[in-house]
This record gives structure tokens, C-alpha cells and sequence, in this order.
């Protein structure tokens, strides 16, 4: 069975944050149609989790943005499966399955696998399944085995040994500790719903009731980033944050001293924050986020996330992090975790303004990464839309 993983489209990102509609590149007809395109000889399709983005307003808007995407696909995948798992901006479209469990007198411990109906699941999904029909969907949780040696999860367990300092971070970190459940003690997929669920439920609670803001949807940590010297522009050139050139002090110098100031003011506190987040005992955090830092944070926890769940060597997929890889110039260490596990990150279907140039593909956060699984053979990143200028994204027009 030939198989196709995708994650991270985030249908309806944007639909109420200023500035950033449009993000979710799905909603376009010319990265909508590569994708088709690439699923033509394909048996199942695997929707890697964050298949909608639940935090940036009410969830009929993330439904009506998703709608003609589900019914193309439905049209072109007739008769074939699609599998959706969540994750962490979506996790309520496994909520019902995960309720009725709780309930139950007796629940089996979460083991890496479990198979439900899309009715099972939510009354989203089983409407996002109804929108797709003829094509047949189901979903998983948290994690698919594609074969034997092939497993693919959203990834958003990675967040508990994370030494990247995110909002969500820090309410695992505090969730565990309220638990009595630390992550170096994980041993099991229940240990990470124990200390992850509380969070994502609370987050989508606030979503509920209005957007969740920069602090709750990731934005706040991308500033401090920007402003620690990962800045890229949407044109590609690293942002100016001094005044004028020629050193002239009107009214332009002055607006753009305030920007030097905060970015000094960040660049001496934050150190000086990650010590005190450590004394604490939320995490053990790094005060480097630099670009290959974020790579190597994430890479680092989601081997961790393998070893503990008992992956062995298998090929393990997941997304959560955007950033595509192994690419050719990507050191292939980094990618093998603790015990083995081969890791592949399937990249997303966002254009991230913050993390991208005007060259399409020249970022590893370029929307359209995939990964192809055949019957044999080592699973293959794939990027769709490398040859997708801003202008064919639909970004900005």
C-alpha cells in the first residue's frame, strides 16, 4: 500500500489574527491541485495531525475554511482512505473518542495505536468525513503504524523534553510537577496524555471564547526569536533594527531606535529568565534559540519521545515543528534517536512569513512537505510546492 503523509495544514490559521490570513495554503486552488496531483497513484492518505487550527477563533470558522479543501479531496481520493490523527492545535477532534474512554469502567491503558470511526471521534470530524465522502476516512491515536517498521505520530509529545522555552512548554512543565509526573520518567503514552491533555484542554477552552493571542498560539516565542537575531523579513533580508544610515535623528531615526532598545532589553533578560525558569524545576531550558538550535531542540526531543515509547530503530514521521527533513545538507546524526529511531519530519502546509524568504523551497519551512511509504524500502520526504513562488501560493494577492 502506497502511502502519503502530510501534517500541520492549520485550515483556518489566520481567519482572525491581523496581518496573518492566508497562512493555510490549502485554501488555494495551486497548492490544492499539487497535492491532488501527487495523490493520483496513492492508496491512503495520512493527515499527520493540526489538520485544523482550533486556537485562532471559534471552530466553525476552521471548519467553513477547511470545507472545499475536504470535499476536492473527497472528489479526487474516492474510495481510498484518509486517516486523520490530532494534534495539539486540533486534539479536540479526538475529544468525544477520548471522553467516552474515561467513562468507561475499565479502560485499557493507550497504547501507541488505537483505531476509531470518524463518528467515534468528534462531530468535527465526522463532519470533515462527511464532506470527503466518497473517499473513506478514520482516525488514529497517537500514532499510525504504516508497516511494521513505520511509524508516524503528530509529534506533539516532543514538548516534554523540550528545552525551548514555549507557553505550552511551560504548562507541561507545570502540569507535571502538579502531577508529580516528570518527564524523565516517562515510560508510556499515558504518562504523556497525563501531563499534555490538561494543557491543550485549557488552550482550547480560552479558544472558545476568543482567539488565543500571540502568547497561547506561538507568536510570542517567534518575537523573542526575531528579536534574539533569527530575524528574516518577508522579502528575504535580515530586518534593520538602528536607525537611518546615514545616522540622521528624525522622526524615523527615533522609531526605529525603539525597536534596538527592546531587542538590547531582550537580549540581556532573557538568560537571565531561562536561569530562573531552571531553578524552578519547570524544565531544563537553553538560552540559545538560534535557527540550527530549534532544529536540534526538537530533533533531540522527539528521539527522546521514541526511546521512551519503545520505537526501537523503526522510520518514525511526525510534523509539530514545521521544519522538513533530513535534507541533503542536514547533518544525518541529528536525525537518530537515542535508541535508533530513524527520525522523518514532514514539514507543514503554512507559509510562516517569520521563517521564510521570497525563494521557494530555500527554506526547510517551505509549505508543501510530504512523505511517500511504499511497501519496502526507506519512507521519502517529498516537497510539492518547492516550485510554488508566493504569487502560485496564493500569499499576498
Amino acid at each position: 500500500m502506497r502511502t502519503l503523509v502530510i501534517s500541520d495544514l492549520h485550515l483556518g490559521a489566520g481567519s482572525l489574527v491581523r496581518g496573518q490570513a492566508g497562512v493555510d495554503v490549502l485554501r488555494r486552488p495551486g497548492p490544492r491541485a499539487a497535492l491532488i496531483d501527487a495523490l493520483r497513484d496513492v492508496d491512503r492518505l495520512v493527515l499527520l495531525g493540526d489538520v485544523l487550527e482550533l486556537r485562532h477563533g471559534p471552530r466553525r470558522d476552521a471548519l467553513a475554511a477547511a470545507r472545499p479543501f475536504f470535499e476536492e479531496l473527497g472528489r479526487a481520493f474516492a474510495g481510498r482512505e484518509i486517516v486523520v490523527l490530532a494534534g495539539n492545535h486540533d486534539h479536540a477532534l479526538v475529544e468525544s473518542w477520548l471522553r467516552r474512554r474515561d467513562e468507561s469502567p475499565a479502560p485499557e491503558p493507550l497504547g501507541l495505536e488505537q483505531r476509531f470511526s470518524a463518528e467515534d471521534a468528534s462531530s468535527m470530524l465526522a463532519t470533515l468525513a462527511a464532506w470527503a465522502a466518497p473517499a473513506r476516512v478514520s482516525a488514529a491515536y497517537p500514532g499510525l503504524w504504516l508497516r511494521p517498521d513505520v511509524y508516524a505520530t503528530h509529534g506533539h509529545y516532543l514538548d516534554c523534553h523540550l528545552t525551548i522555552p514555549t507557553m505550552e512548554r511551560l504548562g507541561i512543565g507545570m502540569t507535571a510537577r502538579a502531577l508529580r509526573r516528570p518527564a524523565d520518567a516517562f515510560a508510556a503514552v499515558g504518562d504523556y496524555e497525563a501531563v499534555t491533555g490538561p494543557v491543550f484542554a485549557w488552550i482550547d477552552a480560552v479558544a472558545r471564547q476568543a482567539p488565543t493571542g500571540s502568547t497561547l498560539n506561538g507568536q510570542s516565542t517567534v518575537r523573542v526569536w526575531r528579536a534574539l537575531g533569527g530575524d528574516r523579513s518577508t522579502s528575504g533580508n535580515s530586518r534593520v533594527d538602528g536607525g537611518d544610515a546615514d545616522g540622521s535623528a528624525g522622526l524615523a531615526g527615533l522609531a526605529a531606535l525603539a525597536p534596538a532598545l527592546r531587542r538590547r532589553a531582550i537580549v540581556g533578560a532573557f538568560p537571565l529568565a531561562i536561569a530562573l525558569l531552571n531553578r524552578t524545576g519547570l524544565g531544563s531550558f537553553n538560552a540559545d534559540i538560534s535557527g540550527p538550535e530549534l532544529r536540534r531542540a526538537g530533533l533531540r526531543a522527539m528521539g527522546e519521545v521514541a526511546a521512551r515509547l519503545g520505537l526501537g530503530d523503526a522510520h518514525v514521521i511526525f510534523g509539530h515543528t514545521h521544519r522538513a527533513g533530513p535534507l541533503p545538507a542536514d547533518v544525518a546524526a541529528e536525525w537518530r534517536g537515542p535508541a535508533g529511531a530513524r527520525l522523518l519530519n514532514s514539514g507543514c502546509w503554512t507559509y510562516d512569513a517569520y521563517f521564510l524568504t521570497d525563494t521557494p523551497g530555500e527554506s526547510p519551512y517551505w509549505p508543501g512537505g510530504s512523505v511517500l511509504i511504499e511497501e519496502d524500502g526507506p519512507p521519502v520526504l517529498r516537497r510539492l510546492l518547492d516550485d510554488h513562488d508566493r504569487l502560485k501560493l496564493g500569499i499576498g494577492v
